[in-house]
C-alpha cells in the first residue's frame, strides 16, 4: 500500500509540474510583441501658432502613444534622421528588469545614437499604469521628443475602479528659443537662464499671442509667404476632449514640462485621483491637480454638468511666479461642436506661491488599500542629498552635497560591466553632509562646488533611504521646487517635511503603513522629501531633477547595483569613449 501511495503522490507531482509548465507556456503565448519603427527628425511646426523647428517622431509631436498589456514586449527601432545631432530616448517609469541597456539614458546606459544610424530598444512592460517616454540627450525633451505609454492590466485582472472611457492628456511647456540657444546660455559666463516658457501645451497644442511677434516671414518658408506666427494655423487649434453626459472618464495625465509645475483643472468638474506613476491611489477628490514634471496621474471625471454648453480645461504655472499664459483646451459635451469655445471666462488657477496646498496634495497621496506592497521597516543605508545652486569656474551649476555631476565619455553601465579603468572618479560621493551647520534659508557663504563623475555603489538587494534636502539658491529668499525621478525602480514615498531634516526626529514620523510607490517625487521649497527603495535591479541608474535646465546643469547622481548579474551587453550600446573603434591612420 505504501508503494502504491508513493506512486500516486509522484504522479500528482508530475501532473502539477505539467500544469505549471503549460500555464507558463500559455502566459508566454498571451504576451505580445509590439514593433514600432520610428524616424526622428526636425520639422517646422507651429504647436502654439509660432513656427519653429520641432523634433518629431514619424512627423508627429508629441510622438505616437505606445499601448500594450502588462507583460508585453515593446520593440522600438529608432532611426536618427536629425542630420547633425545625436539622440537617445528614455522610457520613463519602465523599470527595465533584465534590460538596463534599454533605459535610454545617454552617458549612463548607452552611447548616443549617431546621425543616420538606427538603434533598437527592446523591453518588457512589467507593470500596468500610465508612463511616458522622452529624449534623454542634451535637452531634446524640450524640443518636442516625447510621448505617452499606456499599459493595461493582464486580461482578467480587474482594476479597483470603473469608468466608461479612457483618454490621455500630455502636458508640456514650450519655448520659442531652440534648445541649442538654451544650452549655450546655461553654459555661458555670464549665465543666461532659459527664462519662463512662452506657452503651455495640452496634447501638443497651445495658442501664443501672435500680436507680440513682429510680422516677419517664418523660417524655412522659401519665399517668405508663411508668417512666423499664425493664429489661424490648424496645428495650434485647441485640443478638444469630447464627452457624453452621464459617462465617467479616466483621464491619464502626464507632465513632461521642461521647467514648469502645472495646475490642471476642468471648469465645473471635480476629479477623483486613482493612480499615480503606475500605482493605485486611495481615492481623493480635487478641483486642481498639481502635477510636476515626470509625474503621471489617472483621475476619474464624471460628465455630470449641463450638456448644453462646453467647459474650459485649464493649465497654469505654479511654484514659480508665472510669466506664461494659461493653457486652454475644450471639455466638449456631445453634440456641441468640439471647436466651440465655452461662453464663460476660463477659471483662474491656484496661487502660484501657495506651497502649503501643494505640500498638502503630496501628503494626501496614499497607496490604495489591498493594492500595495509594504516597505521594509528599516533601511540598510541612508543617503542625504543637499540640493544647492552653485558655481564652478564662474559657471552656474546645481549640486548634490557640493558635487555637480559631469557624465564621462563612456557610459557607466558599459564601463562597469567591462571593468574599464579610468572612466569615472573612483571615490564614492558622501552619504551625508552636516545639515545641522548649514543654513538652508540663506545664500551659502561659499557657493563654489566641484565637478565630479563619482557614483554611488549600492549593495544588491539592500534597502536604501534617500533624503532630499532643499535650500536657498544663490538668489536671496528663493528656494525652488524640484521633481526628482529615479530610473530603474519604483520607490516608497516615506514623507515630506518643512525646514531642515532632523535624522533623529523625522524618521519617527515616516509613513510605513500605506506609502505610495512612485518613480518621481517633488521636493518642496525649504523642505525635505524622504523615499525608500530596494536596490534589486542590476544596472546603473540615473537619479535626477526632472527640470531640463537643472539636470543639464549637473543636478543628478548615479547608482550602480548588481553589475555582476547584468547580462551580455549589446554591441549597439557601445561605440563611444573607451569603446570607440580605433581607426587606422594608414
Amino acid at each position: 500500500m505504501a508503494l502504491c501511495k508513493s506512486s500516486i503522490n509522484g504522479a500528482a507531482v508530475n501532473l502539477l509540474l505539467l500544469v505549471l509548465l503549460l500555464c507558463s507556456y500559455c502566459s508566454q503565448l498571451e504576451a505580445k510583441t509590439h514593433l514600432h519603427k520610428w524616424d526622428v527628425r526636425y520639422e517646422y511646426k507651429s504647436p502654439d501658432c509660432y513656427r519653429k523647428l520641432v523634433m518629431t517622431i514619424n512627423g508627429r509631436t508629441p510622438g505616437p502613444t505606445i499601448t500594450a498589456e502588462q507583460g508585453d514586449t515593446i520593440v522600438v527601432v529608432l532611426k536618427n534622421s536629425l542630420g547633425t545631432e545625436n539622440t537617445a530616448i528614455h522610457w520613463h517609469g519602465i523599470r527595465q528588469f533584465g534590460t538596463p541597456w534599454s533605459d535610454g539614458a545617454e552617458g549612463v546606459t548607452q552611447c548616443p545614437i549617431l546621425p543616420g544610424e538606427s538603434f533598437t530598444y527592446r523591453f518588457v512592460v512589467d507593470k500596468a499604469g500610465t508612463f511616458m517616454y522622452h529624449g534623454h540627450y542634451g535637452m531634446q525633451r524640450a524640443a518636442g521628443l516625447n510621448g505617452l505609454i499606456i499599459v493595461s492590466p493582464r486580461l482578467g485582472l480587474p482594476e479597483p475602479f470603473t469608468y466608461h472611457h479612457d483618454r490621455s492628456i500630455l502636458l508640456t511647456d514650450w519655448y520659442h528659443a531652440s534648445t541649442f540657444d538654451q544650452a549655450v546660455g546655461l553654459s555661458s559666463v555670464p549665465f543666461v537662464f532659459v527664462g519662463e516658457p512662452q506657452s503651455l501645451l495640452i496634447n501638443g497644442r497651445g495658442e501664443y499671442n501672435c500680436s507680440l511677434v513682429a510680422k516677419t516671414p517664418a523660417p524655412g518658408t522659401g519665399n517668405g509667404s508663411i508668417p512666423t506666427c499664425n493664429s489661424n494655423s490648424p496645428e495650434c487649434a485647441p485640443f478638444s476632449l469630447t464627452v457624453v453626459h452621464g459617462r465617467t472618464y479616466r483621464l491619464r495625465i502626464g507632465s513632461l514640462a521642461s521647467l514648469s509645475t502645472i495646475s490642471f483643472q476642468i471648469e465645473g468638474h471635480e476629479m477623483t485621483v486613482v493612480e499615480a506613476d503606475g500605482s493605485y491611489v486611495e481615492p481623493f477628490v480635487t478641483k486642481n491637480l498639481i502635477i510636476y514634471s515626470g509625474e503621471t496621474y489617472s483621475v476619474l471625471v464624471k460628465a455630470d454638468q449641463p450638456p448644453t454648453r462646453n467647459y474650459w480645461l485649464v493649465t497654469s504655472v505654479v511654484a514659480r511666479k508665472p510669466a506664461t499664459p494659461n493653457g486652454l483646451a475644450i471639455f466638449n459635451y456631445y453634440p456641441n461642436h468640439p471647436r466651440r469655445n465655452p461662453r464663460t471666462s476660463p477659471p483662474a488657477g491656484p496661487q502660484w506661491n501657495d506651497t502649503a496646498s501643494r505640500l498638502s496634495q503630496s501628503r494626501a497621496i496614499k497607496a490604495r488599500k489591498g493594492y500595495f506592497e509594504s516597505p521594509p521597516q528599516k533601511p540598510d543605508r541612508v543617503i542625504e542629498l543637499l540640493n544647492t545652486q552653485n558655481k564652478i569656474n564662474g559657471q552656474f551649476k546645481w549640486s548634490l552635497n557640493n558635487l555637480s555631476l559631469a557624465l564621462p565619455s563612456t557610459p557607466y553601465l558599459v564601463a562597469l560591466k567591462k571593468k574599464l579603468k579610468g572612466v569615472f572618479d573612483a571615490e564614492q560621493p558622501p552619504d551625508q553632509v552636516n545639515l545641522d551647520s548649514y543654513d538652508i534659508y540663506d545664500v551659502a557663504k561659499n557657493v563654489n562646488a566641484t565637478s565630479s563623475s563619482r557614483i554611488y555603489s549600492l549593495e544588491f538587494n539592500s534597502t536604501v533611504d534617500i533624503v532630499l534636502q532643499n535650500a536657498n539658491t544663490m538668489t536671496p529668499n528663493n528656494s525652488e521646487s524640484h521633481p526628482w525621478h529615479l530610473h530603474g525602480h519604483d520607490f516608497w514615498v516615506l514623507g515630506y517635511g518643512e525646514g531642515t531634516y532632523d535624522s533623529n526626529r523625522d524618521p519617527q514620523y515616516y509613513n510605513l503603513v500605506d506609502p505610495i510607490m512612485k518613480n518621481t517625487v517633488p521636493l518642496h521649497p525649504y523642505g525635505w522629501t524622504a523615499i525608500r527603495f530596494r536596490a534589486d535591479n542590476p544596472g546603473a541608474w540615473f537619479f535626477h531633477c526632472h527640470i531640463e535646465s537643472h539636470f543639464f546643469m549637473g543636478m543628478a547622481v548615479v547608482f550602480e547595483e548588481g553589475i555582476g548579474m547584468v547580462g551580455r551587453l549589446p554591441s549597439s550600446v557601445m561605440g563611444c569613449g573607451k569603446t570607440k573603434p580605433h581607426r587606422s591612420l594608414g
